[in-house]
């Protein structure tokens, strides 16, 4: 369904009963990155509300730049969204950018977040400070903040260099279609012109709250992610003094949702339980 928002309508679904779950994706998906998630969750007692994200699918994508699509505008649209829907506490579970975003989402109203579980990406910290194995990995951010040089580089040739970014996804061609929209990639890519410029990368201030210490927070990283190493998941033990959980997936790339949705499922599950 669509939800009118302030500024957008996103695309989203709501399934089942019992405690919300909001899943919140990345880049360069959309909500149907979660369906064997949400299966699972809501077959086990679970509200599962999965947004595509402003910029991202079927959502709107806002004119005004990369200032439209700074991660605090994403997490102004989760609080609105779940104001709509009357929820009160909820999981917050993120993949990739999701992750960033549910990051600051608990930092804004960690008294409503039940947990928060982190899949590939961690505290935002962690990652900057992960080394140069990191660094190399995340070379693509910084071509990604040259608007026109990126969307060209990207799209040529039929989105060669995007397939090939997205070898391993099991989606690649349905991810790929929507971004063939006027304005569609360049929607995509604002989320890191605006939340991620390289002095932020490189030492800056970050875009999002910290991870509120307290909260119950769960990592998650798979054997085969070649975009961001171990480390930059591992170290985001240093920035939750409360309950930290890490879990490793093995025999799946980045999108280990998709590679590996029983396990995800198991550790989510598990997880989600163990925290009201």
């Amino acid at each position: 369904m669509r939800v009118q928002l302030s500024e957008v309508a996103l695309d989203v679904e709501v399934s089942g009963e019992g405690p919300a779950v909001l899943l919140v994706h990345g880049f360069p998906d959309s909500r149907h990155l979660w369906r064997g998630q949400v299966e699972a969750l809501t077959a086990a007692g679970f509200r599962c509300v999965t947004p595509t994200l402003r910029g991202f699918g079927a959502s709107d994508r806002p004119e005004g730049g990369p200032a439209a699509y700074h991660p605090a505008k994403h997490v102004g649209d989760l609080l609105q969204l779940l104001a709509l829907l009357d929820v009160d506490r909820v999981h917050l579970v993120g993949h990739d950018w999701g992750s960033g975003i549910v990051q600051g989402l608990a930092g804004v109203v960690p008294d409503r977040v039940r947990s928060l579980s982190l899949l590939s990406v961690g505290h935002l910290a962690a990652i900057r400070d992960a080394g140069w194995e990191q660094k190399q990995r995340s070379w693509y951010m910084l071509l990604f903040q040259l608007a026109g040089v990126a969307e060209d580089w990207l799209a040529r040739d039929d989105f060669a260099q995007l397939r090939e970014m997205l070898a391993e996804h099991p989606d690649a061609e349905a991810v790929i279609e929507p971004l063939r929209a006027p304005g569609a990639l360049t929607a995509a890519l604002d989320i890191y012109r605006a939340g991620l410029p390289p002095e932020v990368q490189f030492g800056a201030g970050l875009p999002l709250p910290p991870v509120p210490m307290t909260l119950p927070v769960m990592g998650v990283w798979s054997t085969g992610d070649r975009f961001l190493t171990e480390r930059s998941m591992t170290g985001t033990a240093a920035h939750v003094q409360g309950s930290w959980r890490y879990e490793r997936v093995e025999e799946a790339g980045h999108w280990l949702q998709l590679d590996q949705p029983e396990r995800v499922n198991d550790l989510l599950l598990s997880f989600l339980k163990e925290n009201g």
